[in-house]
């Protein structure tokens, strides 16, 4: 079994039985993007829709990606719900072919993107924006490297946002590299109090 089908298989047994998340779209991305003109957008893992659904309803043209048709299926009935159009893509990040510059926005909301030596899914998610466009990725800054090692998942072997942020050059501006707190009180992430933001605009 290759990595990425060892990878699919396990998120098709995540979401396999029952809803995972609120249902809700990540309060962070929603804060950031809110205030923009609308465009074309990249939701990297997807899950369950509820950013690509948001996005839509507030007019961006969204592409949505994700390795788990379980959670895809369950992302396209909420889209129809809502009455809104996304572009599904079962897909990981680096495995999509995406055209470069293509996004406006891409967001990566506690992605769960494989470090390589060569920084493959870094550059995939810098090569997708497009110039004057944005890249937000948030993920979790409150993980305990020891429990989560313990349940069979080690945090160094994904990407964070500071990966991410050691690649951006003189073609970007950062806007904001922080940690801020959390509040959720339902779905999976419910747990995790603090997130790393970083969102960076792409000049050229």
């Amino acid at each position: 079994m290759t990595e990425t089908t060892h990878a699919q298989a396990f998120w098709e047994d995540f979401y396999r039985e029952r809803p995972v998340w609120s249902g809700k779209p990540n309060a962070l991305l929603v804060r950031e993007v809110e205030a923009l003109e609308p465009g074309t957008a990249l939701d990297l893992g997807c899950a369950e829709g509820a950013d690509a659904v948001w996005l839509a309803g507030h007019g961006w043209d969204v592409t949505a990606l994700d390795v788990s048709q379980v959670a895809l299926a369950r992302a396209a009935l909420h889209a129809r719900q809502a009455g809104v159009q996304v572009r599904w893509v079962q897909a990981g990040l680096v495995d999509a072919s995406l055209s470069p510059g293509a996004f406006d926005l891409v967001s990566a909301q506690y992605p769960a993107l494989r470090r390589t030596p060569s920084h493959e899914a870094e550059r995939a998610l810098l090569a997708a924006v497009a110039p004057g466009g944005l890249l937000l990725v948030v993920h979790h800054a409150d993980v305990d490297p020891d429990h989560a090692r313990a349940r069979g998942f080690d945090p160094a072997d994904y990407v964070q946002p500071a990966d991410v942020a050691a690649l951006l050059d003189d073609d970007w501006h950062l806007v904001v590299d922080e940690k801020r707190p959390r509040r959720v009180e339902s779905g999976a992430g419910a747990g995790h109090s603090v997130d790393h933001v970083l969102a960076a605009r792409r000049l050229h």
